[in-house]
């Protein structure tokens, strides 16, 4: 979108009533796909911050409730549909709590991530992420020295992750697997079992 474009919804009443309609909606129907829409939208227009913050929490609520449904039927999460979109939610929380250097409430969260989800590309991906919150290396320096932002998205399901990086994933675990094997003992708790 280019910036007449941006200039053009921002000040379209019609539009801007239509988006605060369909935040409201999903928020209420508990929408996951529609409140990512939506939330997707106001970020790019770059609307007001309270209501754009609403929603993420309401995002994030929707998605710990479901997940906790989904898990006490003894299953995992694919990354289809909305369970996408739930892994989504809980990444992108482990990430800002990372941006906040909460290096251990990041590592929990991506440790339980990496153990409820059914999808070996990624998993791999977030043990990647425990071994780098384990030494407790910033986010930017983590983005500006091991992760390959020239690189494209092998399957558009990953496009919420980082999953490309400046060395060979596989090797990368190996190297790093006695420390991947202590934080998982670390962390076992929180599995619950």
């Amino acid at each position: 979108m280019d910036k007449e474009a941006l200039f053009q919804a921002r000040t379209n009443p019609d539009f801007l009533k239509y988006l605060e309609e369909a935040r409201v909606n999903s928020m209420k129907a508990e929408d996951i796909g529609l409140m990512y829409e939506t939330l997707d939208s106001m970020l790019v227009l770059d609307l007001d911050e309270e209501n754009v913050n609403k929603l993420y929490e309401q995002i994030l609520k929707t998605s710990f409730s479901n997940v906790e449904k989904i898990l006490n039927k003894h299953e995992k999460l694919n990354l289809e549909g909305d369970n996408l979109l739930y892994v989504r939610a809980l990444y992108e929380h482990a990430i800002e709590k990372w941006s906040y250097d909460n290096f251990d409430g990041a590592k929990e969260l991506i440790f339980v991530l990496a153990n409820i989800i059914e999808d070996e590309t990624l998993e791999k991906a977030l043990n990647i992420l425990i071994i780098f919150l384990a030494s407790k290396i910033q986010l930017d320096d983590f983005y500006d020295t091991r992760v390959d932002l020239e690189a494209d998205v092998e399957d558009e399901k990953y496009g919420y992750f980082i999953m490309n990086f400046r060395f060979k994933n596989e090797e990368f675990l190996d190297e790093n697997k006695d420390i991947l094997a202590q934080e998982y003992k670390n962390l076992k708790h929180l599995l619950g079992n």
